[in-house]
């Protein structure tokens, strides 16, 4: 296996939407569209797979489960300035799940995407 990129899928209600959210509020790249069913988006050396319902990766399990978005599962950028950001985000239209909360680590907010998916915004503290 290699190591150099990084690939996370999630599950989306809507391909073209989560596209839009991913290109134009955080900055990841379109590598492969194929929309409705699927595509991959990057940023640095992270891969996202976007699969829609029409994807292989929406197909039903064999107990009749259907693969879905959502979850508490994320992935997680650091940033330099999170009120920044969350503000600019804002502007943008983007949805929080919640306020920013603080810890000894560091301050951190949940993201969501239009199908759910949570993206976690993290400040470290300063050292």
């Amino acid at each position: 296996m290699s190591n150099d990129t990084v690939n996370v899928r999630y599950m989306v209600a809507d391909v073209e939407q989560a596209i839009a959210f991913y290109t134009e509020l955080l900055g990841f790249e379109v590598l492969t569209s194929a929309v409705p069913a699927f595509a991959d988006v990057q940023l640095g050396n992270l891969r996202l797979l976007l699969s829609g319902p029409a994807s292989s990766a929406g197909r039903p399990m064999p107990d009749g489960e259907t693969p879905g978005p959502g979850g508490w599962n994320r992935i997680h950028f650091i940033v330099d300035d999170l009120d920044a950001e969350v503000v600019r985000l804002r502007d943008e239209g983007a949805h929080f799940r919640n306020p920013a909360v603080e810890g000894p680590g560091g301050k951190q907010i949940l993201l969501q995407d239009p199908s759910g998916n949570i993206v976690e915004l993290f400040q470290p503290a300063a050292r």
